[in-house]
């Protein structure tokens, strides 16, 4: 029978994980998932072979898991003269014999390379295709010689669920009226805008960022003001790149991006 209702009493156990998976996909994404919860997995070098990951709670392809207790794991010593980056990783695994699965935190660690460091390969592996690994990653640790760098996160986290419907903010540019809102994962701008000089022209970055919660999938992401010939790209990272002299622009202002 491939009709089941999952949450339903069927008078023998009946919910896999599989079920889980399925739902939580078909209801959230396919795509792994952070949500901002505990320390939403912050992670810190303890020592220099040591990174230890905060608490969290995420989705690996519709499977949820948790840290409810700062975890730590090992670097391998860097080489010296040469470069390389690590990458945190929540494993995933099924036991092949008994079907018992877990997930762990495992370090998959990169190459050596004597001018630039690259990621290592996350292995593939599609849980409801029958894989018995799959990998989530969450830090890069970049290794210059033997000395550690600061990690850099490899994921956003998603606040909850009401959050995405409600997020509203104001840029802090000065004497003006721009609105940023997101509904789901779409941005809108809107407003007029009076620039005194916050940011500098000629193609510069202004100064300030964009939040996280509103920052685009795509760097150049355009907030036009048509009427003086001005715009605003918006990239991934938040920073914000002048088009045009902002010093005498007052116009109207539009765009629009997706987020994650």
């Amino acid at each position: 029978m491939t009709i089941e209702l999952v949450d339903g009493k069927a008078g023998t156990a009946h919910i896999s994980s599989e079920d889980k998976a399925i739902i939580h996909q078909a209801k959230f994404s396919k795509s792994d998932v952070v949500f901002d919860w505990g320390d939403a997995f912050k992670c810190s070098m303890s020592s220099s072979n040591r990174a230890t990951v905060g608490t969290g709670c995420a989705s690996i392809q519709g499977l949820d898991w948790h840290i409810t207790s700062a975890e730590s794991v090992t670097i391998s010593n860097g080489s010296q003269g040469m470069k390389r980056n690590d990458i945190i990783c929540a494993h995933y695994n099924r036991n092949p014999k008994n079907g018992n699965e877990l997930v762990e935190l495992v370090v998959l660690k990169g190459s050596p390379n004597a001018t630039a460091a690259a990621d290592p390969t996350i292995p593939s592996g599609k849980i409801l295709s029958g894989a018995v690994d799959a990998y989530m990653p969450l830090w890069r640790i970049p290794l210059d010689g033997i000395t550690v760098g600061t990690p850099v996160r490899l994921f956003t986290p998603r606040g909850a669920l009401w959050d995405s419907v409600t997020q509203q903010w104001k840029p802090p540019y000065a004497n003006n009226s721009l609105t940023l809102c997101r509904v789901g994962h779409v941005v809108t701008v809107n407003g007029n805008v009076k620039f005194t000089g916050s940011g500098q022209q000629n193609y510069a970055m202004a100064v300030e960022t964009i939040p996280e919660a509103f920052r685009p999938l795509a760097d150049q992401s355009i907030i036009a003001f048509p009427s003086c010939g001005f715009s605003l790209l918006v990239m991934r990272d938040g920073k914000v790149q002048m088009l045009g002299d902002p010093k005498s622009a007052y116009s109207t202002a539009h765009g629009c991006w997706m987020t994650v």
